[in-house]
């Protein structure tokens, strides 16, 4: 097994790696420059936008719509579903995956991690991090600002509010919000 995968493997089993591999900063560097173009593209150019982001992410489900200023760490650890929509200035961190279900709503400035870093001061010094995979189930809308922390799952059509910081699993068909985000009340009629 080569380095590149040997680092790869680890960042998505959500092992210790390095990210200063070369392997892995070259992979950043080509993210960036297809963010560089998507977010540079202007407003009636759909059909561009689409294409870049085809080619970034790993999964981009037909009719989901991102708009710019999107960042990310790779692209190829995103999933997009069907119909999903990712409004401005939104954040995907994703050393590890990130999986958009179906109808899946991100308002402005929605920011999702996967990347973690230990607690241990030594490794931390020494470059050393790690990354937990997050994962939105269908028709779910976060609100603007929410972050969603690694290791997060939300289950189907649940809404986040605004500003909300989301550190552990949310189930499905709920109303959740605050910091640390808890559930408030079901959704009506789910």
């Amino acid at each position: 097994m080569t380095m590149r995968n040997d680092q790869r493997a680890r960042m998505l089993a959500g092992e210790l790696y390095n990210a200063e591999d070369p392997h892995l900063q070259a992979a950043h560097l080509d993210a960036q420059a297809l963010l560089a173009t998507f977010n540079a593209t202007p407003a009636d150019a759909a059909g561009k936008r689409q294409a870049l982001l085809s080619a970034l992410f790993g999964g981009f489900g037909v009719g989901s719509v991102v708009r710019p200023a999107l960042r990310c760490d790779y692209g190829f650890n995103i999933i997009l579903g069907k119909r999903c929509f990712v409004n401005y200035d939104c954040v995907l961190l994703d050393c590890n995956r990130i999986t958009l279900g179906d109808e899946v709503q991100l308002a402005p400035g929605v920011h999702i991690y996967t990347a973690t870093h230990p607690l241990e001061p030594i490794q931390r010094r020494a470059g050393l991090e790690y990354a937990l995979p997050v994962a939105i189930a269908d028709g779910v809308w976060l609100g603007g600002g929410a972050i969603v922390c690694p290791g997060v799952s939300i289950g189907e059509n649940t809404v986040v509010g605004a500003g909300s910081v989301v550190t552990r699993d949310l189930p499905a068909n709920v109303v959740a919000a605050g910091n640390p985000c808890r559930v408030i009340r079901p959704l009506p009629h789910a």
